[in-house]
């Protein structure tokens, strides 16, 4: 792996691991769940198709070209810097619900071989919820260390997230990083139990310290990879994680998604299903960061 920054500092090397590969244990379910269960999370290496990946990504980038955001040709996914989508498409979450329910992203993100794969982590059929979070960050963004457990958690924690790359994506660009070994910091887990994120959301998700010292804190690591087209990372809600700096040198945003995914046979949470989901503040689309034009900042949430 090439130099990860957070914050525009290095990663120092003895903070720093490599994603292992766990696609093998797709042929053997019972081994997969165990490894997950160990882990807390399952790096899948070319789970899905690499052509109906750059499919899902020429959709995408192609509405961002259409709003003046990414140059041509739109799959290379380089910014301009500039954005006409507050002129040309004033309804952030008309135009990003329209966005994140395109065809061929949807036959990435909720169909086709994650479905197989998920059964698998689940030991029994699984759905996806409706709600998806695409993101596209351009250089200098990142994402800070946070638990998914706030937010997806109201009907039960048997919710897995998958978070798929849509094209390469190398440590320049800033993919996801998990903590090492978070998933059984208790000290941090147990004071989330019962917290919803909807009646308390001026409690933010993120964590008060960046993810060097915070790896540096607990005596663990930062794990990452040059995540390609057709790889997927699959964790539950209580281990932390977030991203890398996008520090790009030619300027290209990095394309992602993030599904949440359950047994079929459990209850659903209505807030992220159906046709026009309201999402956790009731604003649907229009609440995530990917309803904001490139040009303007985000943050965790």
């Amino acid at each position: 792996m090439d130099i990860c920054q957070v914050k525009g500092r290095a990663v120092p090397a003895t903070l720093l691991g490599e994603l292992v590969d766990r696609a093998p244990l797709l042929a053997d379910p019972p081994a997969l769940r165990a490894r997950f269960a160990q882990d807390g999370h399952l790096f899948l290496r070319g789970v899905l198709d690499r052509d109906a990946v750059a499919a899902a990504r020429r959709e995408v980038f192609g509405r961002l070209h259409a709003v003046g955001e990414v140059a041509s040709p739109p799959e290379a996914g380089i910014f301009t810097g500039t954005s006409r989508r507050a002129e040309l498409e004033p309804d952030r979450g008309r135009f990003w619900r329209s966005v994140s329910t395109g065809p061929r992203l949807r036959a990435v993100s909720h169909a086709g071989p994650i479905a197989a794969v998920m059964a698998a982590v689940f030991g029994e059929a699984a759905r996806p919820q409706d709600y998806i979070f695409l993101r596209a960050g351009p250089r200098g963004r990142a994402t800070d260390l946070h638990f998914d457990y706030p937010f997806f958690t109201r009907a039960h924690d048997r919710v897995c997230t998958v978070w798929t790359p849509l094209g390469d994506v190398p440590v320049s660009d800033g993919p996801l990083v998990v903590v090492e070994g978070s998933h059984r910091y208790r000290d941090l887990i147990d004071p989330m139990i019962g917290h919803d994120i909807s009646a308390n959301p001026e409690r933010r998700a993120a964590f008060g310290t960046d993810a060097i010292e915070f790896a540096r804190s607990r005596g663990t690591r930062l794990l990452t990879a040059d995540f390609e087209a057709g790889d997927v990372i699959v964790f539950g809600m209580y281990l932390a994680h977030g991203s890398l700096d996008n520090r790009s040198p030619i300027d290209r945003v990095r394309l992602s998604c993030d599904v949440r995914w359950q047994p079929a046979s459990l209850p659903i949470d209505e807030r992220y299903f159906g046709e026009d989901p309201p999402g956790t503040t009731g604003a649907g689309y229009a609440e995530l960061n990917g309803a904001k034009p490139l040009t303007q900042d985000w943050h965790v949430r």
